[in-house]
């Protein structure tokens, strides 16, 4: 069997190199959203790497990434699965990628899109400036915020700030949890919670993570994060903003795109990741008309499938 294992940080270097030479890839690639949520694990091949997630009882395989002999590893994956006892399961695959496995397997595996995992990325440009009729409400809302808020400031999130900004998510956290103690949030929270507040300074530089807060008297409104996915392109991870506080979410998404631009000219995407299927969440990330969306299929070996594997809507012969 292959032998998976959790990311450290130490081989961020290594991973970044392999995933920049890569297509643009979804927010599932990007290290720091693996190691901070430690959901799946990993292994290095020449050119390449091979993933491995055991979640909500279920195995899966993200499809391996890399610029080496991808076919020899989705062979080693198909036979890694066999010796597990397993149904072989690859996710977050690319449609170029379902014609690539197509070829390589013809008729073995039935594909089908994961729409509720498609990425939804934007132009930094659209976001930062909000220009035209199709913008006119974000503008409102971020000139509504910005009336009503004269003296917040953006302040760039440092590790030296770092607990003044987890002040305010805790309690963005302990609200949540009260209205839905089972739910995403408390997966999200034990992500973040998992360090203390001296190894997430550390983890935080190490990982060259992105961040900025809206800051008011003294007073966190809002918090953001971000780090690099591709050469063009910032993965979103965080955002949060104090209820109470209007248009803060407007407020902060606009200048983080600001901020980021400023800083990285070679910027020109934000991945602000899925919505999980929910509508509301759909409804948000659609009104901010996205560049682009990241599809994800999954692609299950037909041999082996059990009879809890949700299939229903998958096709033999990759997608069309």
């Amino acid at each position: 069997m292959i032998s998976f294992s959790r990311l450290q940080l130490s081989q961020k270097a290594q991973y970044d190199n392999i995933l920049f030479a890569c297509p643009p890839r979804s927010c599932e690639y990007s290290f720091d959203n693996l190691y901070l949520w430690g959901r799946q694990e990993a292994a290095f091949f020449p050119g390449g790497i091979a993933f491995f997630s055991h979640f909500y009882g279920k195995s899966v395989y993200p499809y391996p990434i890399g610029t080496g002999d991808r076919r020899a590893i989705v062979e080693t994956v198909i036979q890694d699965a066999r010796e597990r006892g397993i149904p072989c399961r690859f996710t977050s695959l690319t449609r170029p990628e379902t014609e690539e496995l197509e070829s390589w397997f013809p008729g073995r595996f039935l594909f089908r899109p994961d729409r509720d995992g498609f990425d939804y990325v934007y132009a930094i440009d659209d976001l930062a400036d909000l220009k035209g009729r199709k913008f006119q409400k974000k503008r409102n809302h971020v000139h509504k915020f910005q009336a009503t808020h004269p003296d917040c400031l953006s302040v760039p999130l440092e590790k030296e700030n770092l607990p003044q900004a987890q002040e305010m998510v805790d309690e963005w956290f302990r609200q949540r949890l009260e209205e839905d103690p089972h739910g995403d949030y408390l997966l999200e929270r034990l992500a973040l919670g998992q360090f203390k507040i001296s190894d997430m300074r550390m983890i935080f530089e190490a990982l060259g993570m992105e961040g900025l807060m809206l800051v008011e008297n003294g007073q966190v409104l809002a918090v953001t994060m971000a780090s690099r996915l591709s050469e063009n392109t910032m993965d979103v991870h965080f955002e949060k903003a104090r209820e109470d506080v209007d248009e803060a979410y407007a407020a902060v998404n606009c200048e983080f795109a600001r901020h980021l631009r400023m800083k990285y000219p070679q910027i020109a995407f934000l991945n602000r990741e899925d919505d999980l299927g929910l509508p509301g969440l759909r409804q948000a990330k659609l009104s901010y008309q996205p560049h682009h969306m990241e599809e994800k299929y999954n692609a299950y070996l037909a041999e082996g499938l059990h009879g809890e594997d949700d299939v229903e809507g998958a096709v033999v012969g990759g997608v069309r």
